[in-house]
């Protein structure tokens, strides 16, 4: 990182980030909830128009979104299925747990506050401005709805039957999560990665979303991820969980 920018302070940065600001469109966004969003709705990619459409009822696509469901089906009431129960969870805190294991460390407030930071504050930049805009075009029924079948975690299954589902607002954020932390501790990227790419196919067993819906998620989280890495706020935080890594790392050996 270039030294002038580590000789920012947080309050230049965030005046950089704040002039950066021009049309904004409406809906949340850094300039409305300043801790949960790196960025304003006119810095990220148009959903709507990086995407195709989503597959039609028709197409060879949707016989695939078909079998995905019915394989997603079978993995219910299997230790996947409760994985995928438990993915569900993409919360300030749902978040961290599902990543603490394959990143090597537990994340949390007390252990990695700098790193827990990152994935709290970027998570909405993923799941909601990354998607929303294809969201709310499409409006997609969602699998269960379409089945009129309850998915293997019902907590938010009504809240989401009124929500599109293409594309996968959980799987952006576990996506987008996995891009960053494999970042911050490349030495444990495999796990990572694979962990970020198991949450979205959670989506699938749980019957929130289609796989149109999973797959196209991972396309505009890596397009957020490398928008992130153009705003100073963002490489900030990024540099201080580096350094938060590296002293845990130095103190463990």
């Amino acid at each position: 990182m270039q030294k002038n920018l580590l000789s920012l302070t947080v309050g230049t940065l965030l005046s950089l980030g704040a002039a950066t600001a021009l049309a904004i469109p409406p809906g949340d966004d850094v300039t409305t909830m300043p801790d949960r969003y790196f960025l304003h709705n006119a810095d990220v990619a148009d959903s709507q128009a990086l995407l195709p459409p989503p597959p039609k009822e028709d197409s060879v696509q949707f016989k695939n979104d078909i079998a995905q469901y019915e394989w997603g089906l079978e993995q219910r009431k299997t230790e996947r299925g409760a994985q995928a129960s438990r993915d569900a969870d993409v919360s300030a805190a749902g978040v961290p747990a599902a990543f603490s294991e394959a990143f090597g460390y537990e994340i949390n407030a007390k252990n990695t506050p700098q790193i827990l930071n990152l994935l709290v504050k970027m998570r909405e930049d993923a799941g909601d401005l990354a998607t929303r805009d294809a969201k709310e075009h499409y409006m997609r029924t969602r699998p269960f709805a379409y089945f009129k079948t309850d998915t293997c975690n019902t907590k938010d299954q009504k809240k989401l039957s009124t929500n599109g589902s293409y594309p996968s607002g959980h799987t952006a954020i576990g996506w987008a999560s996995a891009l960053v932390l494999a970042e911050v501790n490349p030495a444990r990227q495999n796990e990572i990665l694979k962990r970020g790419y198991e949450m979205g196919q959670s989506r699938v067993i749980c019957g929130y979303h289609w796989q149109s819906d999973v797959d196209a998620a991972r396309v505009v989280a890596s397009a957020v991820v490398a928008r992130l890495h153009t705003d100073p706020i963002f490489q900030w935080h990024l540099y201080l969980a580096k350094e938060e890594l590296a002293k845990l790392q130095a103190g463990k050996k």
